[in-house]
Parts: structure tokens; sequence; C-alpha cells
């Protein structure tokens, strides 16, 4: 018997790799002889850089950034072989903010470039970012800036950080620009559909959890707007109705407009970056799912695109989780078999999430799906 098994993080109580790890445990106790082959996931969102380090021997950069804020920050992004793995709001994310902080007028993603910088510095040119998470709303002007980009008012003087000054940009100089971003490939794990500007653009949607207020999401929807027109007079692109340039507050925008990139669905670009499909084929059983599945796995969540993928090689899919709510029920017409919750019954959240007993728990339950392989 081969089972595969490709699972998500359980937020604050096991890691993608320790969550496999369980399940490899539990195939063995029913199954001392199947082949199991475990590959850490996750779906280019929070905890991507941690399961792909971990799950592809890959090493952690420690690296001091400067945060939405631009006060000094440490934080870290992964390298595997000759890609760099980054999530934007390790430098530039809304946890890094206080509720009384929040202000996209002012938060920049100026980290977010100097996380690139060092690892175009050690040799990297193949970028893997995740952009969710974020707490700026500057178009990527910050992110530019650390790259070498000056952004020019009326009078030739450099614009301040944030989405303040948008709409003063009058010129674009790219001459302090480091020459090897040219050399650099950037694919950037995107799951929102966005456009930059207007009522489902970046200011709109995402401005108010960010801290904007009516006035402040007008400002900044047409500060986008004018950094759109100043981009399309710069470099002749016009990527501002694009699915997804919305996404991380224009930064999606800036990466298509500025650098070689792709936007691309943060599951399928995981899932095709760690090889899994040629680890599924010939899988009598795919164990895949997360800590809590809803309606939100439906958006082409880990669980999701592990399925799709399992289903093309006509192997049976489990999904499990620490919590299912009646949503998630829709997934058996989306390639998951079956699913269950890995909770023994009623127990405080703090019992369920303790990391040795979500372990216990999810081998356990492997365990019991397992023996009805052996009942004839």
């Amino acid at each position: 018997m081969k089972v595969a098994v490709a699972i998500d993080s359980f937020k604050g109580s096991l890691s993608s790799y320790q969550a496999a790890k369980a399940i490899e445990e539990g195939v063995h106790a029913v199954n001392p002889d199947a082949d199991v082959v475990i590959q850490a996931v996750a779906d280019g969102g929070e905890g991507t850089v941690d399961a792909l380090i971990e799950g592809m021997n890959g090493k952690k950069i420690n690296v001091c950034v400067h945060d939405p804020l631009f006060r000094e920050h440490e934080t870290y992004y992964g390298v595997i072989n000759q890609t760099a793995v980054m999530e934007m709001a390790s430098a530039s994310g809304l946890p890094l903010l206080t509720l009384e902080e929040r202000n996209p007028l002012l938060t920049t993603t100026f980290g977010v470039g100097e996380m690139i910088m060092d690892a175009i510095e050690r040799g990297y040119r193949h970028f893997i970012v995740g952009i969710g998470g974020s707490g700026t709303n500057d178009g990527g002007i910050g992110m530019l800036m650390a790259m070498g980009y000056r952004f020019l008012d009326e009078e030739a003087q450099p614009i301040r950080l944030g989405a303040q000054d948008l709409d003063k940009i009058a010129e674009i100089d790219d001459r302090l620009v480091d020459s090897r971003i040219k050399e650099c490939r950037f694919e950037i794990a995107c799951d929102v559909s966005n456009p930059l500007c207007g009522e489902n653009g970046a200011s709109a949607v995402y401005g108010p959890q960010k801290g904007a207020d009516a006035f402040m999401i007008q400002k900044m929807d047409a500060g986008l707007a004018h950094f759109a027109a100043v981009t399309k007079a710069y470099n002749k692109t016009d990527y501002q109705e694009v699915s997804g340039t919305g996404a991380a507050g224009g930064l999606g925008f800036a990466f298509l407009s500025y650098l070689h990139s792709k936007l691309v669905s943060g599951i399928d670009l995981v899932l095709t970056f760690v090889q899994l499909e040629d680890k599924l084929k010939d899988a009598d059983y795919v164990f895949t799912g997360e800590g809590r599945m809803d309606g939100q796995t439906l958006m082409n969540k880990t669980p999701i695109g592990v399925a799709r993928l399992a289903k093309k090689h006509g192997c049976k899919v489990i999904a499990l989780a620490g919590q299912i709510n009646e949503e998630a029920y829709l997934l058996n017409d989306h390639g998951i078999d079956a699913m269950f919750s890995v909770v023994p019954g009623v127990v405080e959240l703090e019992y369920a999430m303790k990391q040795e007993n979500a372990y216990r728990h999810l081998k356990n339950t492997v365990i019991q799906i397992l023996r009805l392989e052996n009942i004839k």
C-alpha cells in the first residue's frame, strides 16, 4: 500500500511537517510495510516559508529590514536550492502593527524590497513571494524604492514613503536601480482577483481593515490610479485592470509592472514547486487537510489543490482537520472522498491545540481510518 501525505499546518498547534509525521506514524501502526511519502505544503499564505524550509531541506536566512512604519525589524526568508521563498507579511504585514498604528497612508513595503535585495546580494535570482496579509496600500513603491527606483514630484524631490504622496508622482528615475534585478524571475502567490483601483480595488476592499476611513480610501484610490497612469507613461505597460494587481495594497501591480513577474494561485504555485504530482502517482490513499475546514477551504486552499492533483491519478483522498463546519461537506463534491475531525470529543480549545495532544489525536484518527482497510 502506498500512502501520500500533503497536509497544511494546524496553525498554533502543528507545522505541516509535524502533521505529516503524525499521519505517517498512524499509517505504519496499522501497516508497517506501507510506503509513505510525505510532503510539507501550504497554500502560499502564512506559514508557506516555514513549510517549504522544513519539507524541502531549505535554509532560513535571517535579515534586518524596516517594518511598515520604517522601524528596524528582524525577520527571515527561506532558500531552497536556487530559489528564495518569502512572505511579504514578514516585513510589511498587518500583524506587525497595533490597532492604533494602522494607517495605510503611512505604511510602506520598503522592507519587502530589502528582503529581495538581500537575496539578490547572496546570488539568488528566482523568487517565490506570498503577498497575503499586508498592512500597506502604497502600490509597491516602497519595495521599488528599496531597489533603487526614485519617485519624484514636480519639483524633482523624492516623495514620502507610504501612499500619502502617490498622487504627487511626476517622474520615475531608474538610474540607481540595481542592474541585477533584470536577471531575476518572480512568481507571486496571489489568491485575490481585485484590480488595482475602483470599487473592487485595493483601497476600497482592503483599506478599512488596514485602518483607512472613507477620506483615506478615496485619496489612496486616486493615488493608485495616478501611479498607474505615470507607470504607463514610463514603461508603456497597463496592468491596473488585471486580476490580482490590487493584492497587498497594489503590490501585485508593482510586481507585474516593474519586475519580471507572474501572479499565480498560491496552492498551485507551491504544489508545482514541490513537484507533488509526481509523489501522488500510484498512491492508494492521499491524506490532506488543515486546522479548520470550512467554506474558505473551497477557495483553493491546500486540501482542494491536493485533491485536484490526486484525482488525476485515481487516488482516494482523506482530509483531516481539527474543526469541520457544515460548509466543509461541500468538499465532497471537489475531490475529497471523506473528511474527519481529529478532536476526540468535547474538549477545551487549549487542550485540543496543545502540540502533543494534536499529534496524538491525528495519529490515532489515521489508525482508526486505516483499520477499515484490514476488515474483511
